[in-house]
Formats: structure tokens, sequence, C-alpha cells
């Protein structure tokens, strides 16, 4: 169990343990190309290749992406139609590569919308990377923060707890086995956190780009995370409090 940045002060590394991104942009990618905007979803498959990759690489240990909200449904049918295919077929052609790579998959959020066979894909592919202890990606699809908190409180109104702690809460949450990230990445201008792990962002340090994910690759990963080492994490504190080696000019 990771503890609260309410309660506790993380560590703090220069290379972000945790992070977090909306992958945004990939419909405007495809439509600057004059492309229909699956075009853009099936790019952007290419570009979390890359950036799992890179993670990996610089030793980030846990990176969660958000593919598609609880709001997402909304959209035409036809492209939640493509993106639901874009995933089965993910799952189909990645999970052996993240296997071989030491890479732990696990996909957050409500499967009950997700087809039979979808749901069976998921299942399998987090079983088949279960032992891995390398990189632990998360792949949230069909999850919303809101959702995320409403089934931890209910789950705990299940088991007849009548004072909800926070360290109760963050246990029934979706991810009680990942430290709050560090980082969070929105691609694509936007500068909003659009109902994405609103209880465990409280203190990540935010980075927004006009990138579109398409065109989000290694290099600027490495200047989110430049941005990222520039920060000074108080976490309530003053700068005087902190130790040397983490305080920043200018504070």
């Amino acid at each position: 169990m990771f503890a609260s940045s309410t309660k506790d002060v993380p560590e703090v590394r220069s290379v972000p343990r945790h992070i977090a991104i909306i992958m945004d942009g990939n419909g405007r990618w495809a439509k600057k190309r004059f492309l229909p905007r699956v075009a853009g979803h099936k790019r952007g498959l290419d570009t979390v290749r890359e950036i799992v990759g890179a993670c990996k690489e610089l030793g980030v240990e846990c990176l969660t992406l958000f593919a598609f909200s609880t709001e997402n449904w909304r959209r035409p049918q036809e492209e939640v139609s493509f993106l639901m295919d874009l995933f089965i077929r993910a799952l189909e052609h990645e999970v052996s590569k993240l296997h071989s790579n030491n890479i732990r998959l696990r996909v957050l959020g409500s499967r009950e919308r997700f087809s039979a066979d979808l749901q069976e894909r998921i299942l399998r592919a987090e079983e088949k990377t279960a032992g891995n202890d390398g990189l632990a990606l998360n792949i949230a699809a069909d999850y919303g923060g809101r959702w995320d908190i409403l089934n931890a409180v209910n789950s705990l109104i299940a088991e007849g707890v009548t004072h909800i702690g926070e360290e109760a809460l963050t246990q029934r949450l979706s991810m009680p086995w990942a430290p709050e990230p560090d980082l969070f990445i929105r691609t694509g201008g936007e500068q909003r956190i659009s109902n994405f792990l609103l209880w465990q962002l409280a203190y990540s340090e935010l980075y927004f780009t006009e990138t579109l994910w398409p065109d989000f690759d290694r290099a600027a990963l490495e200047t989110a995370i430049g941005s990222y080492q520039c920060r000074e994490r108080r976490f309530g504190r003053t700068s005087e409090q902190l130790p040397e080696h983490l305080r920043r000019d200018g504070r």
C-alpha cells in the first residue's frame, strides 16, 4: 500500500515513479490530414507503443493511460465501435510483447458495457502478465474519476463500514497498488482533467502540451519530464523546509 500525499510526504525522485496521460488529439490529427477520425486512433496506438517503451527505458515504474472515458460512449456509434475493435486487436497483438518485456497490464474501469469477447480478452491479458514485475501499465477504459470514488464508497457501504476514512477509501479505488501519479500529462492543447483520476491527482504535477497524441514521441515525453524536474514539490510545506537538493531557484 502506498501512502496518500495528503497524509504523508511521498518520496520525490528525478524521474517520476508514476506518469498518467490523457491521450488527446487523435481526431484532430486525422482531420488536419483530411483522414477519417479513426485513422488518428490507429496512429495513436503507435504512439502508445513508443511511450510505453520509453517509460520502461527511463525507469518509470507505473504508466496510466486514459483510453476511453465513461463519457466517450456519447461519441458517434461508428467511432465507438472502431475503438472497441481497436482495443480487441491491440490485446490480440500486443500482450505477448508486453509479457516478453516484463510489463504488467491492468485495465481500470467498469467492463459491463464491453462485449463478452472483449471482457474475456482483458481477463486473459491481465492473467498472462500478472507475474511481471517491470513497468506497470494501466489502461483506463470506460473509466471515470467520479465512478471510481462512488464505486469505492459503495463497496465500503456494502461491507457495513459506517465511518469512511481516507485510507479505507484509497484501498478500494482502482489502483491501490500504485503510488499516486507524480506527473499528469495531457496532449492536444486542452487544459482540464476531464474526470480522470480525480482522487489520485491531488498533488500531481500537471503538464499540458499542444502536441497532438499521434505526434507525442519520446522527445516530447522527455520534455514533459524535464518540466517536472524543474518543479518544487512541497506538499504543503515551505521551500525552506525542503532538503536543499529539492529546492528550485526562484521559489
